[in-house]
């Protein structure tokens, strides 16, 4: 049997894959990023036809089988080697710190503005294929708008602290997954993330922005200032939690086990 890895070998990989990501010319960042858009979109979508499906059972047996369903939607994501925001601080802070030049600042911002901006642009775009009338099955559409409504009209502060969760649950993801040896272990914990990320729901700004692009497309009476609003305090959400309390806690620790 395989041993489990150390922190310090944790790291390495960590190092190995950030360092892929950090050298993505233009294109290729573009496209992933793309690509990681509209296949949240997917997982949205099945959110919302699992949801439209079971709304008449019971409103927590539609959520907890829209989160099931929205999980496949991450599996897809990391199967992909998409690359989404958030979820792409781990490595790339790793490869940064390793390295010690701070040059590499600049292209970790080039990678989060990027992956971001592409992210929604993707995601935005493939929305509107279903926004064609009779695209997706009877409820379906009244379900996203629901949720949608619910998440713009939450209170900021509660979004702000569930963001903080989102936010370190998916790079919490980034560091399980160079932490595993296997496929089916990698792809198993995706799937658990992204069922935990819809049950909370926890806030993921690329989640979360077209989610709610979804449900207004669907008739949800969100102005676009709230929509602009909900998206900051989200985005500020994810780099606490997402940068501050897990991606330099676990650099820190491991760096520090690779020199000990």
């Amino acid at each position: 049997m395989a041993s489990e890895p150390t922190p310090g070998e944790i790291f390495d990989r960590a190092v190995a894959e950030g360092q892929r990501r950090l050298d993505q010319s233009l294109l290729e960042l573009v496209s992933t990023s793309f690509i990681a858009g509209f296949t949240v979109v997917f997982g949205l979508v099945g959110l919302g036809i699992v949801e439209g499906l079971l709304g008449p059972v019971g409103h927590g047996v539609a959520a907890l089988g829209g989160a099931l369903a929205f999980g496949v939607g991450v599996v897809f994501l990391v199967a992909g080697r998409t690359e989404l925001f958030n979820e792409n601080f781990s490595d790339p802070a790793a490869a940064a710190v390793d390295s010690g030049d701070p040059s590499v600042v600049w292209a970790l911002f080039r990678l989060w503005v990027v992956t971001l901006l592409f992210n929604l642009v993707g995601g935005g775009l493939f929305s509107l294929v279903f926004a064609v009338d009779g695209a997706l099955p009877a409820g379906t559409t009244d379900a996203l708008a629901t949720v949608a409504t619910e998440s713009a009209t939450r209170g900021l502060v509660a979004s702000f602290a569930r963001a903080i969760a989102g936010g370190a649950l998916v790079s919490l993801l980034s560091f399980l997954l160079v932490s595993v040896e296997s496929d089916g272990s990698r792809l198993s914990l995706s799937y658990v993330v992204g069922v935990l990320l819809a049950l909370g729901p926890f806030e993921h700004v690329v989640v979360t922005a077209l989610h709610v692009f979804l449900g207004v497309l669907f008739g949800a009476g969100v102005a676009p200032v709230r929509v602009g609003t909900v998206v900051g305090v989200v985005t500020a959400g994810n780099l606490v939690g997402g940068l501050g309390l897990v991606t330099f806690a676990h650099v820190a620790q491991a760096a520090g086990a690779s020199e000990g």
